[in-house]
Parts: C-alpha cells; sequence; structure tokens
C-alpha cells in the first residue's frame, strides 16, 4: 500500500512539473522594440505580431541599438550611457548588465558570434568582451596623434574574419581592428577625411563606407584590397549647393543596397540618391517629400521605404525600384524614428515615438495590419540580424 502511495505520489508530481514546463519555442521570429523613455524594451514575436516580454532596467536607451547571438536567443542592447546588456529573449529576462564606458553609442558582434563589441566616444576606444559572460577581453583605446588624445569612436560594423571596422570622428581615421587574438589586438589605419560621422559595410562585408560631416563626398574602404586605402567617392555627398537646413543626419546604417544599386539619404535634400555599387557613381535622384533618415530596402530589393526628420517625420514613403519613383505616401504616427523588415519582407514595422505605437504594414498592400502600444519607441532590431554582415 505504501508503495502504491508513493508512486501515486511520484505521478502527480511529475504531473505537476510538466504542466508547469513553458512549450518549446525557436527564437528566430523574435524581436526587440526599445523604449527610449524608460530604460526598457518590449520583446516581440514578428509571425503573431504581439508583445511576448518587457525587459526593465537598462540604463540611458536614449540612442539604444541591438545584436544578437548566433543561435538568435540572445540580445545585446548598448546604451548611451556605456551599459551593455545581454536578455534572453526566451525566458524574457535580463541575464547580466555592465557599465563598460562613460558615453557609448552602439556596437557590433563577431562573425563567429563569441565577441561582443562596444564603440565609446568616452574613453574613445573600441572594447570587446565574452559573448557568454560579458568579461572584458580586448581594450583598444582610439589614441591619436603626438599628445595621445582620444577620439569618439562612430560607425562600428563587423567585417569577416574577427575583424571590425570603424572611424574616428576627431582623427579623421577609419581603422580596423582585428580581434583573432582579443589579447593581442591587431589594427591598421587609413586617413579618411574630415570628421567622419557614421559608417556602414556592404552586406557582402567587402566595402566599409564612412560619411564626412567635415566635408562632402564619402570615404570608401576596399577591404580585400586594403593596401590601396581610402578613396572619396561621391564628391558632392554632403551640403552640396543651396542646402537645407539639416535637422537631423542620415543614418548609414539605414541605407540600402538593391541588386548593383545603393540607395542613400542626400544630406539637407529633399532626395535620395541612386549610386551603382560597381562604380560608386551617382546614377539618378529621386525626390521626396522632405529630408530622409533612413532609406531601407525590402529584403527583395523590390521597394524602398523612407522616413523622415522633424519636421515632416510623420510620414513614410515608398519608392519602387524599377521606376525609381515613389509610389505611396503613408503616415504610421508622430515622430516616426525607426523601421525594420521581417526576414522575407511581408511586413515591416514602424516605430512612432510621440504616439507612443508601433505599427505593422503589410508590405504588399502598403496597408497596417496591427498597432502595439509602447512606451516612447525608439529602434526596432529582429533576431534574424544574427545571420547579417554589418548588422
Amino acid at each position: 500500500m505504501a508503495h502504491r502511495m508513493l508512486a501515486l505520489l511520484c505521478m502527480m508530481l511529475f504531473t505537476l512539473a510538466v504542466g508547469a514546463t513553458p512549450p518549446l519555442r525557436g527564437s528566430g521570429d523574435l524581436g526587440l522594440v526599445i523604449e527610449r523613455g524608460s530604460g526598457s524594451v518590449r520583446i516581440v514575436d514578428t509571425t503573431r505580431q504581439l508583445e511576448i516580454g518587457r525587459v526593465t532596467g537598462l540604463g540611458d536607451l536614449s540612442h539604444a541599438s541591438a545584436v544578437f547571438s548566433r543561435d538568435q536567443r540572445y540580445a545585446y542592447v548598448f546604451g548611451r550611457d556605456g551599459g551593455l546588456s545581454k536578455i534572453d529573449l526566451l525566458a524574457g529576462t535580463l541575464v547580466k548588465r555592465i557599465l563598460q564606458a562613460g558615453n557609448a553609442i552602439g556596437g557590433a558582434i563577431s562573425q563567429d558570434g563569441r565577441l561582443v563589441v562596444a564603440q565609446n566616444y568616452e574613453p574613445g576606444g573600441i572594447k570587446a568582451f565574452d559573448a557568454e559572460t560579458l568579461e572584458q577581453v580586448a581594450d583598444v583605446p582610439a589614441s591619436y596623434g603626438s599628445e595621445g588624445k582620444r577620439s569618439k569612436v562612430v560607425g562600428l560594423a563587423d567585417l569577416p574574419g574577427q575583424r571590425f571596422a570603424y572611424a574616428l570622428f576627431d582623427a579623421g581615421e577609419i581603422r580596423v581592428t582585428d580581434l583573432s587574438d582579443p589579447a593581442q589586438p591587431k589594427t591598421a589605419v587609413y586617413p579618411a577625411g574630415k570628421q567622419p560621422y557614421d559608417g556602414l559595410v556592404t552586406p557582402d562585408g567587402r566595402y566599409y563606407i564612412a560619411g564626412l560631416f567635415g566635408e562632402d563626398g564619402l570615404a570608401l574602404l576596399d577591404t580585400w584590397q586594403p593596401q590601396l586605402g581610402v578613396r572619396k567617392i561621391l564628391a558632392g555627398y554632403g551640403k552640396g549647393e543651396t542646402p537645407l537646413p539639416v535637422y537631423k543626419m542620415p543614418h548609414l546604417r539605414g541605407w540600402s543596397i538593391a541588386g548593383n544599386r545603393a540607395y542613400l539619404p542626400a544630406i539637407g535634400h529633399h532626395e535620395v540618391l541612386v549610386v551603382d555599387t560597381r562604380s560608386w557613381q551617382e546614377v539618378g535622384r529621386i525626390a521626396v517629400k522632405s529630408q530622409p533618415v533612413f532609406v531601407m530596402a525590402r529584403p527583395d530589393g523590390r521597394e524602398v521605404w523612407v522616413n523622415f526628420a522633424f519636421p515632416d517625420n510623420s510620414w513614410v514613403q515608398v519608392i519602387d525600384t524599377l521606376s525609381d519613383t515613389v509610389v505611396e505616401t503613408l503616415q504610421p504616427g508622430k515622430a516616426v524614428l525607426h523601421m525594420e523588415f521581417t526576414p522575407r519582407g511581408e511586413a515591416i514595422w514602424i516605430s512612432s515615438r510621440d504616439d507612443n505605437t508601433v505599427t505593422v504594414y503589410d508590405t504588399a498592400r502598403h496597408a497596417p495590419l496591427k498597432t502595439l502600444g509602447v512606451d516612447s519607441p525608439s529602434g526596432v532590431f529582429f533576431s534574424a540580424r544574427a545571420a547579417r554582415i554589418g548588422f
């Protein structure tokens, strides 16, 4: 009788334990929405188009960004206050948070997913951390000149081969640091031009391009042939003739590569520039509603979606890349800050800070599908970025 009672009790405990276990699921359709005002993030399910969790206590997220682990389970959030936070998307928890600098603005993850690298304004330089533990494994100061001053670092992007490219705003340089052996970083230095303010790498990882705030044009480094040094492209890219006021600098990470063409925001003009990526020459301009900030291609390259700086930051326009014309003008909400396509591009999520909403649009019909309430949303980042170079 006692054995029978014990067996029954064990079975009941097993049933309770199984019942309490959350169902298994993947993480490839998850993502984050940054709540810039409250230092928190919402975890979202892009398939069901809903929020599934919220993580708080992440510090100053006024200019936050995120990268993802190879298995897409973990997100690494870089805060403006130098905070680096590791978030478990499946558990909906903060795994660890460190303060690694005084003032920071973004980061990247290595090709093999083992290193998370932060770019810092103060102190200027980059720091590398073990992706598993967030223990620091490398510190590469952005020192320059005879006095050893340290420059603000911008435009950090991962490259194949455990390398990272970035720009030094104060020094006017592009640097590439090889972290194959984090204990002995190797850095190459290339003169770039006046005040590089942002950078990006092309989807194949070959070209690193830095925008120049102090002069017209862009600086391009062929990372396959770095011995050729930096060359200037698009000499007219900048304030140009009869410039309009620049309310917000365009984000180079929001440029788009579609086929053999790049679509990028014109600084101080109500235009999107079209560039041939084989020659890096301008081949066209598309008139748009206002000064573009993000110019983002749908994953298939068939359309480009554009948002704008103040005072027209409540609008989004859609460009057809066959005709290079605007085919749709939308008004998702007040102060559109960011857009993110789902991995195959059937939908796009658009954050509207001043309306406290994120709106999901059907990209085939250009029609809203769902609206989520989010506190002062800014960046939207999906875990599919884990499989992309430069994201």
